[in-house]
């Protein structure tokens, strides 16, 4: 698999121009390294990511655009990999990670974790070099009518190496099986609002030598007061589980020049 997905970065990148220029363009971007509570987080200055920080999502916009990530509506250089006769993996055209794939269901089906974590280990233990990765409906997904995950190379969030995080719930298994129990027993005793399908969360997972991790990340809230405040108040920062890994995404450089540790220590504690 990781040959097949080496392989499709190699020809994207060279047939596909946005892909090209927009991971080009990835190699020169600003990050700085920021320390909440005694822990690092990084923030990523990234104008492309401005399409996904501002995304529409309430349902009326959503009814209005097509679905982008519906085969029949994708760029037509953009190409992928089956999985599991389930999902299609995709190159991200507008990166984060230096290697950033999407993976959409190859049905069109809402956005829900319920009955995919299976599906997501499976892709964690497969895709060894990569952290895979769940946002929620509400949660920074900008496509919440068409369920998938994305995956980014390891070694790029922090949490990788110091899981010690707050507003975070972390479970370890080498057995697929107990990963599943112990996934329901968390999910059963979220809060879920009465107008939402599931609880509002983020979720991280990759492998770990023969264990599987999974960081579930508990939301109350989409996005933090900042982003639509006024004046010198406003951060335009739509948290996601990029973020909450601890790479913070700024498409602005007036946000990323002036945002501090005490603002993403005030967006976490609102949002989680």
């Amino acid at each position: 698999m990781q040959v097949a997905i080496n392989q499709l970065f190699d020809k994207q990148l060279t047939d596909w121009e946005l892909a090209r220029e927009n991971y080009n363009s990835l190699k020169q971007v600003k990050v700085k390294t920021l320390f909440v509570d005694g822990r690092e987080y990084k923030v990523q200055f990234n104008p492309a990511r401005i399409i996904s920080s501002t995304a529409k999502v309430d349902a009326q916009s959503i009814k209005e655009r097509k679905c982008f990530l519906c085969a029949e509506n994708r760029s037509p250089e953009q190409n992928g990999i089956p999985f599991k006769g389930r999902y299609t993996i995709l190159v991200n055209p507008y990166p984060i990670f230096p290697r950033h794939l999407t993976i959409p269901a190859v049905e069109h089906t809402p956005q829900r974790i319920g009955f995919r974590l299976g599906d997501m280990l499976d892709l964690a233990w497969q895709l060894d070099n990569y952290v895979v990765f769940y946002n929620g409906p509400e949660c920074g997904a900008s496509a919440p009518d068409h369920f998938h995950f994305q995956a980014g190379n390891k070694g790029f969030l922090p949490i990788e190496k110091d899981r010690n995080r707050c507003n975070m719930i972390c479970i370890e298994s080498e057995k697929k099986t107990e990963l599943l129990d112990r996934f329901r027993q968390v999910y059963g005793t979220m809060e879920q609002k009465p107008e939402d399908d599931e609880p509002m969360m983020n979720m991280l997972a990759w492998r770990e030598s023969n264990k599987w991790i999974v960081c579930i990340f508990p939301r109350k809230k989409h996005r933090p007061s900042c982003y639509s405040a006024t004046g010198d108040g406003n951060l335009l920062i739509s948290p996601a589980a990029v973020d909450l890994g601890g790479v913070f995404i700024t498409p602005l450089e007036k946000d990323f020049e002036k945002i501090t540790a005490e603002d993403v220590g005030k967006i976490l504690h609102e949002i989680s």
